[in-house]
């Protein structure tokens, strides 16, 4: 049996000790062999070089180095193409998601789940604006998806091998993986957990990237906002008609003058924002579309450290990998 634990890295040099620590005490513990998969997304300082440093006292680590920072989405996904294990568990290096949680993941796994999530019962050292958004964002996608997604949810879990070579089979450019790690089915199961603060340094997520991620989201798993535009659009030009239908038949009887130019104003304004609004979310659709129909890989890389391989010269893609 082996056991593949896959971390992402970005500019992470302040917990990479505490982390690999932990981890591999953890790792000491279990009645089977594993390998840590450090993927390392293009980090800009220290990281890559405090990773190799640990792996060469540890034949269990193996480093990942993309050609560049490709986000944590694609990192996890070169984390799970070099996989080997019967199991993987995907974990993030600043310790809010604690370790020592792994052995208790296994158990479940073990006793017949194929995927194995940690669910947050609370998020300490966060800010009430990030719990209430993320709240937010994981009620909304679940009525707008298809898919079950689970709800105070991350990327923390355990799957089976079944599952994973499901998910690498996925080749969509356009990632969001807890929709991903959801699409694929099969039993899945939750450990419930408290995630603890940052161990050290800051958060790479600002709320723009968040947004972003949560557009990914939405549109990745649903066309919801295409048929709410398409409603609002139908709702819009029906209240216009009739209201168009009242004016004329008030001057008619009435003989009332026409609106003048504020209430014309406000119809026009209202009227092309409805539009702007639609155009926006058909261009959030376009460009998914756009991006996947180039067929680039999903990343490049730079070198691979393991045992017995001191880093491959020349550059790897993704499809090579998958």
């Amino acid at each position: 049996m082996l056991l593949s634990v896959i971390v992402p890295f970005y500019n992470e040099e302040e917990v990479i000790y505490s982390f690999i620590q932990r981890t591999t005490s953890v790792l000491d513990t279990l009645p089977f062999d594993s390998e840590i998969l450090l993927v390392n997304d293009g980090s800009s300082d220290a990281t890559l070089d405090i990773l190799k440093r640990f792996q060469e006292s540890d034949p269990r680590l193996i480093i990942i180095d993309l050609s560049r920072n490709f986000g944590k989405e694609i990192a996890m996904t070169a984390g799970l193409d070099f996989s080997k294990g019967d199991a993987v568990v995907i974990i993030d290096a600043d310790l809010q998601d604690p370790p020592e949680l792994i052995p208790e993941l296994i158990e479940k796994w073990q006793s017949g789940f194929d995927v194995v999530y940690a669910k947050r019962i609370s998020r300490k050292g966060e800010t009430a604006l990030k719990k209430f958004t993320s709240k937010t964002f994981y009620r909304v996608i679940k009525r707008l998806s298809r898919v079950p997604i689970p709800e105070d949810t991350g990327d923390f879990r355990l799957m089976n091998r079944r599952a994973v070579d499901a998910i690498i089979s996925l080749r969509e450019r356009n990632r969001y993986m807890k929709g991903i790690f959801a699409w694929v089915g099969y039993s899945q199961t939750a450990v419930l957990y408290h995630r603890d603060p940052r161990y050290a340094g800051v958060s790479k997520w600002n709320y723009l990237e968040l947004w972003d991620l949560a557009i990914e989201g939405i549109t990745s798993f649903t066309v919801a906002p295409l048929k709410i535009s398409t409603y609002l659009g139908l709702l819009t030009a029906s209240s216009a008609f009739i209201y168009g239908l009242w004016i004329i038949i008030k001057t008619l009887i009435y003989s009332d003058p026409v609106a003048g130019y504020p209430t014309m104003m406000v119809v026009i304004l209202f009227l092309g924002g409805v539009q702007l609004l639609a155009l926006g979310i058909i261009g959030e659709y376009l460009g998914r579309i756009f991006s996947e129909s180039k067929q680039r890989p999903l990343y490049l890389i730079n070198d691979v450290y393991s045992v017995g391989n001191e880093g491959s010269s020349g550059t790897q893609s993704a499809d090579s990998n998958s």
